[in-house]
């Protein structure tokens, strides 16, 4: 390997790692968040903060910002609400039943149901180790679900709620995922991110407008906070990590490194929010992200 290669190469893995670390901690940030924001309003405000910084991101670097062609705008919209609804949405819905290590173990099983989901959409036949992978995915799930769902179900059901909504945002991402393998985004990487971002989080002003109440709502300095971390860091600076990762490093390589983010997502749940992180909590996050590799692989 050429110095130059592997120069390229350490750059790639450090964008990796920062977006590793970013989207990880996003959880449990998101958690806290929830203690002061309204959810919709929450996700409205740092989504606009995101778009503004992406589209200049976009424009700094002399990237087209607009499609050519009104077709392109019902690709985007499509996109925005397969890949960023389920999680400005439905995942940060869930984190008002769930706690943050279970909500992210559980977004990340993605792409078990994409490499699923590729046999009856793009005619990819499942593999042996995309049958394992489902098998060893399904089993994390299991083991981490399991007891709660026991639980819930004896006191009533009431975190059934949020295991629905954060399944059906793996669910959701990964058709949007294997949609847009199937029909190419026509923007460049942070332009498309901006628009799908924008049309993602248009069907939560509903919310804002008929679910959240500002009544004895007090936000503190540390609620501001979490939103310029979540629009600014989690969705503006880590999207452009994560691209530029993928520019600088092979697929395969950028794909494997994104499973630290359930990793960090855990582990920063338990440091900044005191939640339980044991042998059940890991076995169902090494089974999981097995399954993923497997997969994603296969």
């Amino acid at each position: 390997m050429s110095s130059r290669v592997f120069a390229a190469r350490l750059k790639g893995l450090c964008w990796l790692a920062l977006t590793a670390a970013g989207w990880g901690v996003n959880w449990p940030v998101l958690k806290f968040a929830l203690t002061e924001w309204p959810v919709f309003s929450l996700r409205v405000l740092s989504s606009a903060l995101s778009v503004a910084l992406l589209l200049a991101l976009a424009l700094a670097r002399g990237e087209r910002i607009r499609p050519r062609g009104r077709g392109q705008w019902g690709l985007l919209a499509l996109a925005g609400v397969l890949n960023i609804t389920p999680f400005v949405g439905l995942g940060t819905l869930a984190l008002l039943w769930l706690t943050a290590s279970e909500a992210t173990i559980l977004a990340y099983t993605m792409p078990i149901w994409a490499a699923m989901l590729a046999w009856p959409l793009l005619g990819e036949r499942p593999t042996a180790p995309r049958l394992s992978g489902l098998a060893a995915g399904l089993i994390g799930v299991a083991i981490l679900l399991a007891p709660q769902f026991v639980a819930s179900a004896a006191a009533g059901g009431n975190r059934l709620p949020g295991y629905a909504l954060i399944l059906g945002n793996a669910l959701m991402f990964a058709v949007g995922t294997v949609l847009t393998k199937r029909v190419p985004l026509p923007l460049p990487p942070l332009a498309s991110v901006a628009w799908q971002i924008m049309f993602g989080t248009a069907p939560m002003l509903v919310g804002v407008l008929f679910h959240d109440r500002w009544e004895g709502v007090h936000i503190t300095i540390g609620g501001w906070l979490v939103l310029l971390y979540v629009g600014a860091i989690a969705m503006g600076v880590c999207y452009f990590a994560w691209f530029r990762a993928l520019h600088l490093l092979p697929a395969t390589t950028a794909v494997t490194g994104a499973l630290m983010v359930p990793v960090v997502g855990v582990l920063s749940a338990g440091w900044l929010l005191g939640e339980p992180v044991g042998w059940r909590q890991f076995l169902s996050l090494g089974l999981t992200m097995s399954g993923v590799v497997l997969a994603s692989r296969g």
